[in-house]
């Protein structure tokens, strides 16, 4: 297992977003691995724990809910810190990422100085 103290990860299928995060880390000295899809971010999960995730509601293969409700039972996971990220704000949605234990939940579209706060403040 490893375990960077400095590493975020992004889960969202959006290039845009990719891109904009990646942007947004330039200068934090922080490790950004951007996933398109909850299988392939789960490769990466298994064997590593992120300092906070990143996790897009709408994605192509799996609602980022119910992957956040199959990370939390690996007990590596149990306590990552979960940001939410989704162009809907559905009350329903809020609560079961409450539910999930999630750290914000965030609509799009956000700014950089949004992105750079919270990796500052959750990042350490």
């Amino acid at each position: 297992m490893s375990t960077h103290k400095r590493t975020a990860v992004l889960i969202d299928d959006n290039e845009s977003s990719h891109k904009f995060f990646l942007r947004s880390v330039e200068n934090l000295s922080i490790d950004l691995k951007a996933y398109r899809s909850a299988d392939t971010a789960m490769k990466f999960l298994n064997d590593n724990k992120p300092s906070l995730l990143f996790l897009n509601i709408i994605l192509p293969d799996k609602n980022g809910l119910a992957f956040l409700s199959e990370l939390r039972k690996l007990p590596l996971h149990a306590k990552t810190p979960v940001i939410i990220l989704t162009s809907n704000d559905y009350s329903q949605d809020r609560t079961v990422a409450s539910e999930l234990g999630v750290l914000d939940f965030i609509v799009k579209p956000m700014s950089m100085r949004t992105i750079n706060s919270i990796m500052l403040d959750y990042i350490k």
